[in-house]
């Protein structure tokens, strides 16, 4: 099957119809798991997602959230460097996807895809892939971007622990002001004054907001808790969050 941006060209494949636009949604690992009871989100998430998945061609990345930053603090402690903490990280990554696709059943590639081409050739078979961390140095944001235009994807979601991008850190920040809307330029220059080093906690990665800016991929952001919202942002609906595009 041949990708073209935005559009499957093969409508005979029921996961990827001709008519149906391609979004790629990241989700947070400290969204999908933030403590020890997740498992009434992640069924609920697994529905919305399976429901969306009538209307878009859906790809997931998910990341390593809390768990991974603790073991790559713990990492550090021992002596590990950078490289080999990213790829803590991933692997993280993959278990905390493998939770979601245990959730979304049949609808999902039954394993988190590693590659893009494993991602791009499942989705001729499956209506939702699900992907945690690729490469060393790129966060899972890195990675729905670059899903983002592989894929030919209208738009990607940034599904956070934030309603959208703010000026500074809320949770730190009582003066940090919410912005609806923003350039690649704009949203690259809050990024960048979060310290670099494995395991950031940033609302988008500095790398995926450059690989997004430059093939132009709508990009939105939105509380990952409230799914409703969430279900808005992928459909391309009025939503609640933060809308970034040139």
């Amino acid at each position: 099957m041949e990708w073209s941006y935005g559009k499957c060209e093969i409508p005979a494949i029921p996961s990827c119809p001709d008519n149906m636009d391609t979004v790629v949604v990241s989700i947070g690992g400290s969204v999908l798991v933030p403590d020890d009871h997740d498992n009434t989100y992640i069924v609920e998430l697994a529905k919305m997602l399976k429901e969306v998945s009538e209307q878009v061609n859906l790809f997931v990345t998910v990341g390593g959230g809390r768990i991974a930053r603790y073991y790559i603090k713990l990492g550090r402690t021992l002596g590990a460097d950078e490289s080999y903490l990213d790829d803590v990280g991933i692997e993280v990554s993959r278990l905390n996807a493998r939770m979601l696709i245990t959730a979304l059943g049949d609808d999902a590639y039954h394993l988190p895809a590693k590659t893009f081409d494993e991602a791009l050739s499942a989705a001729k078979n499956h209506k939702i892939v699900v992907m945690g961390g690729t490469h060393p140095g790129h966060t899972t944001d890195a990675v729905s971007a670059m899903l983002g235009e592989r894929s030919g994807a209208v738009r990607i979601v940034n599904a956070t622990s934030v309603d959208g991008v703010y000026t500074a850190d809320p949770k730190k920040d009582p003066n940090a002001t919410k912005l609806d809307t923003l350039t690649f330029d704009e949203l690259i220059r809050i990024i960048m004054q979060v310290e670099a080093g494995a395991g950031p906690n940033v609302v988008f990665d500095h790398l995926g907001a450059k690989i997004a800016a430059r093939s132009k991929i709508e990009t939105r952001v939105v509380h990952g808790r409230e799914l409703e919202e969430l279900r808005k942002a992928l459909l391309g609906q009025d939503f609640v969050g933060t809308i970034v595009k040139d």
